[in-house]
């Protein structure tokens, strides 16, 4: 039977919806602040009197930021490293945590720890430039995918997921003749669809952020991802908006010139934007996936 409940009952869960409500609302209020200042008057946005509801609005910010030269070319650099490096870092977590799950794995203990040591440390900026630069990884699209191929977080967490499934379902398939590649195709990986999932979005967040390995190991514009080049702009917003607003084709009016302050909301927003876009895709996998790969037994 349902349980009745009290006056007390129904005021703790008033106040816990209205402390969870404020608790979203700070969380989503930055992003909704930076977008109506990007699609909003430029002069009120530079005065900072745009704060809850957007003034005299207008797209012109984003138009004039995405023709920016090379931006489109940027964009296409990171969106590259996004999806190659997610697909490989994602790929190599599953098999090698599906590995060291095999106690007839040669080395397992030793190979398992040796990638684990490696979180804790770290030998520093100086020796990773200078082994980035033997390897030949300056002025290279690999520097952007190499590095990030093992993983020991992502690998820790797909190895705790895939010790929570019962063996029965890998002894009875080996029953059947399957290999460990049978197995890990078959079997393995769609039960482990939310770890996926969850490393998907950390693999795929830190690839598009990613900025400070184009700092030092690019010099060839050709190689700079978006993220570098609005950082870059971020640094530059003030001669960034002075150049936009001497373009042949500026707007005529005066509140929808560039302003150093809408340049930077805009190149943020255009930063935030596809992680914004696909994170609600995955999302329903995240907390599974954290929670179940993260406790073991």
């Amino acid at each position: 039977m349902r349980k009745k409940q009290t006056a007390g009952d129904r005021t703790f869960q008033v106040c816990l919806y209205l402390l969870f409500g404020l608790f979203t609302i700070s969380c989503l209020y930055p992003f909704y602040y930076l977008f109506i200042n990007t699609i909003s008057s430029n002069d009120l946005s530079a005065a900072g009197d745009i704060k809850f509801y957007p003034r005299g609005i207008h797209f012109n910010n984003y138009v004039k930021v995405l023709k920016i030269s090379g931006l489109s070319h940027a964009a296409l650099v990171s969106a590259y490293r996004t999806i190659c490096g997610t697909l490989l870092t994602v790929g190599s977590s599953a098999f090698l945590g599906y590995l060291f799950t095999k106690k007839d794995m040669w080395g397992r203990q030793i190979w398992y720890r040796f990638i684990v040591v490696t979180m804790y440390f770290s030998a520093g900026l100086i020796p990773w430039y200078i082994t980035m630069n033997n390897l030949h990884l300056t002025n290279n699209y690999l520097a952007y995918i190499l590095p990030t191929i093992i993983t020991p977080f992502n690998i820790i967490l797909v190895k705790t997921f895939i010790e929570a499934i019962p063996p029965s379902l890998e002894e009875s398939a080996a029953m059947d003749g399957a290999g460990y590649l049978r197995s890990f195709w078959s079997i393995i990986v769609p039960l482990i669809t939310p770890i996926l999932a969850t490393i998907t979005i950390f693999s795929a967040v830190n690839q598009w952020n990613s900025f400070v390995d184009t700092a030092f190991l690019m010099t060839e514009t050709k190689y700079f991802t978006l993220q570098f080049l609005l950082w870059r702009y971020l640094n530059e917003s003030s001669s960034l908006a002075a150049l936009i607003r001497s373009s042949p084709d500026m707007a005529a009016s005066i509140v929808n010139m560039q302003t150093p302050t809408s340049v930077r909301m805009t190149v943020t927003m255009i930063v935030v934007l596809p992680i914004l876009i696909i994170y609600p895709f995955f999302q329903r996998f995240f907390v599974k996936g954290i929670m179940i790969g993260a406790v073991k037994g």
